[in-house]
C-alpha cells in the first residue's frame, strides 16, 4: 500500500488532481437529478438502501458517516415522501429495518439513466485511448468510493 501522506511531488500532485477532478465532476452530476426535492444525503440513503437491500437506521448512520439522530430525521423524511417503509426487527423488537419502496426504486433507476446518459455524453468527446484510460480506471475509483 503506498504511503502517500509523505510522498514525493508526482505523488502529492496525483492525489491533488484527482480530488479536484472527483469533487468537480461529482458537483456536476448532483447538478442531474430527477427530483430536486430530495437532499443529495436522502439520495446517498437511497442508494445505499438499493446496494444493501435493508438496513437500521443505526447501519445507515454507520455507513452515511452522520449521526444516529440525524439518520432518524432522514429516514422519517423519506418515510413521509413514501420512499422507504419501517418494519420490525426480526432478532430485536427494540429497533425498525428500514427498506426502499418501489416508488424509491423507480426513482433512482430514472436517476441513474439520466446522470448515465448525461456522463456518456461527456465522453463522447474523450478519444478512444482516454475512454480506454477511464474505462481501466473505473473498478479502482468505485473500491476507493467504498472503502
Amino acid at each position: 500500500m503506498p504511503d502517500l501522506s509523505h510522498g514525493d511531488a508526482v505523488d502529492v500532485a496525483a492525489v491533488n488532481s484527482l480530488r479536484s477532478a472527483v469533487m468537480r465532476l461529482g458537483r456536476r452530476l448532483k447538478h442531474q437529478r430527477v427530483d430536486e426535492s430530495l437532499s443529495p444525503t436522502e439520495m446517498s440513503v437511497l442508494g445505499t438502501l438499493a446496494r444493501c437491500g435493508h438496513a437500521t437506521p443505526g447501519e445507515l448512520a454507520r455507513k452515511e458517516h452522520v449521526q444516529p439522530p440525524s439518520m432518524t430525521r432522514i429516514v422519517a423524511l423519506l418515510e413521509a415522501k413514501g420512499l422507504v417503509r419501517l418494519e420490525p426487527h426480526p432478532d430485536d423488537r427494540r429497533q425498525k429495518v428500514v427498506s426502499q419502496t418501489e416508488q424509491a426504486e423507480a426513482m433512482l433507476e430514472e436517476s441513474r439513466r439520466k446522470r448515465n446518459a448525461w456522463l456518456a455524453s461527456l465522453a463522447e468527446g474523450l478519444d478512444e485511448d482516454d475512454w480506454a484510460k477511464l474505462r481501466a480506471a473505473a473498478p479502482v475509483l468505485e473500491k476507493l468510493a467504498h472503502l
